[in-house]
């Protein structure tokens, strides 16, 4: 799963360079074993961001990207939407993506992270429940999940590690909020890939599915 994820991202257009960070030696190895790069970090971080800051540190890459490593099938050409904001503003200091809700069942769904954001497309609030909440049942407005991707800037990247972590991102267990609890703007871009996270046996049997189709889907084409 993960050597997916990594030659993924190798077909993002802004992308430079992609390095598997991880505390896990069996990890480090198989990575090494497909021919990525690999940094052994420390075992106590508390969240990704913090592990990336660390591996930011020996790089003088100007923008950092976080990609999950249970992400087989990240799109590239979101990972590219997400870097344009910073690329494009010297202000944006972290960028995120986030996906318009087509199934209602993921609206009450606390493993579906929930974000608004303000005119400008800037976060105002991530949440595990439904924001904002729709008090006259009308469903007038359209709700967005959250697609765990970051975008940093390295400046920002690394003071992350320093800032408080706040009762938001205690409560909630959310990273992201420790840049909002702390005054900085994360800003969001909209995209139509949709998070396909591995984090239980029923959501690799349903990737495995999807790869297969695709692989046939491919074969017949070039057939």
């Amino acid at each position: 799963m993960l050597q997916h994820v990594w030659e993924r991202t190798l077909q993002a257009r802004y992308l430079t360079s992609t390095i598997i960070a991880t505390d896990d030696e069996r990890i480090f190895h198989a990575a090494k074993a497909f021919g990525a790069q690999v940094r052994l970090t420390r075992a106590d971080h508390p969240s990704g961001t913090d592990r990336v800051a660390e591996v930011a540190s020996a790089s003088q890459a100007e923008i950092i990207v976080n990609i999950q490593g249970d992400e087989p099938l990240i799109d590239p050409a979101a990972i590219d939407a997400a870097i344009l904001p910073l690329d494009h503003d010297r202000e944006v200091v972290m960028a995120t993506l986030a996906k318009r809700i087509e199934d209602p069942c993921e609206i009450a769904d606390p493993n579906v992270v929930k974000v608004v954001a303000n005119r400008a497309g800037d976060a105002i609030y991530f949440s595990r429940c439904a924001i904002p909440y729709d008090r006259d049942g009308a469903r007038r407005r359209h709700y967005f999940k959250h697609i765990g991707l970051y975008v940093y800037r390295r400046d920002f990247l690394l003071q992350y590690p320093t800032l408080p972590v706040g009762p938001l991102e205690q409560t909630e267990r959310l990273e992201q909020l420790r840049a909002i609890e702390n005054g900085y703007p994360i800003r969001v871009v909209e995209t139509e890939y949709d998070s396909l996270g591995v984090d239980t046996p029923e959501d690799l049997e349903r990737v495995s599915r999807l790869f297969e189709a695709s692989l046939t889907q491919r074969v017949e084409s070039n057939g």
